[in-house]
């Protein structure tokens, strides 16, 4: 399969972020009521109207770890009062946190189908409770990425392809991994198993098929070979040194979008406006191109 990322070392210099540590913690604290969250905005925007810091709560799909890392203290230094606090999950669980209650400036979800079950513009189809968190004025279809196959360094299975890998699971010689039915990496995956008529009940039922709860745990397992092959984003795959064997078509499992969107409770809405708008510049797309996204 042809790749056509840079280097690490060039997207490392491109984002000006050499020796970066992720920041992955988790936000807490649920909104009281309508009344104290309309208080803290009204707060919020006093404080930045004021010129003072403001920390800006995103959470982001765990696809995104590396790059938003990069772009944040490119971001930061630009914006000496503006700091981070990232949450980086599954974008189910984040849409579950964001629906129970917590604190959270800006959404960016690795599948349209979370977003929408928050967004009361959304068809009802979807937003089946008629959530309404998400502030439809700000919501951007932002990245797109691609669903790949990889497998572990020095494999001898032969999987050089998703054909090969449907060959192999009706076989049941191998062990798969795959992201939860809840996860975006999942839910793709789960449409290229019936792409190829394979019963993934009957799959995992049979020992087959492994989980993971999110994309970086089925790039783990295939990193550390405790799998046979996995499907993961071709940006999970840059980020951990591993070469993708072949790449899922549109008609296999759709287009992989990426939407964000700013929420209406948002504690510091405006700043993260501001942030939103910088994730659609150039500079921002450098850094989300340098490992295989491709910027809208």
């Amino acid at each position: 399969m042809k790749t056509d990322f840079i280097s690490r070392r060039n997207f490392l210099a491109a984002a000006g972020v050499a020796g970066i540590s992720a920041a992955l913690t988790a936000c807490g604290g649920a909104v009281s009521s309508t009344a104290s969250s309309a208080a803290a905005s009204s707060e919020a925007a006093s404080s930045e109207a004021a010129g003072e810091s403001v920390e800006l709560i995103v959470f982001a799909a765990a696809s995104l770890t590396e790059t938003l890392n990069a772009i944040a203290q490119d971001y930061s230094a630009e914006n000496p009062g503006v700091t981070f606090r990232f949450n980086f999950d599954s974008s189910g669980t984040l849409k579950t946190q964001i629906q129970e209650g917590a604190d959270c400036d800006l959404f960016l979800s690795a599948g349209q189908k979370q977003m929408n079950q928050l967004d009361i513009t959304a068809s009802a189809d979807v937003n089946t409770d008629g959530l309404d968190f998400v502030d439809p004025s700000t919501r951007v279809d932002l990245l797109e990425n691609k669903v790949v196959l990889c497998v572990p360094e020095g494999s001898d299975k032969g999987i050089d392809s998703f054909d090969a890998l449907a060959e192999h699971l009706k076989a049941q010689d191998i062990l798969f991994c795959m992201g939860n039915s809840d996860v975006p990496v999942g839910q793709y995956t789960q449409k290229i198993l019936a792409y190829y008529d394979l019963d993934e009940e009957a799959l995992a039922a049979a020992g087959v098929i492994t989980y993971g709860s999110n994309v970086k745990e089925v790039t783990t397992q295939i990193s550390e070979g405790s799998v046979d092959a996995g499907v993961v984003y071709c940006t999970d795959a840059y980020s951990a040194g591993l070469t993708p064997v072949d790449e899922a078509t549109a008609e296999m499992c759709g287009q992989v979008i990426y939407p964000a969107a700013v929420l209406k409770a948002a504690p510091n809405a405006e700043a993260a406006k501001e942030f939103l708008a910088y994730l659609q510049t150039d500079r921002a797309a450098t850094v989300f191109e340098g490992v295989g996204f491709t910027a809208m």
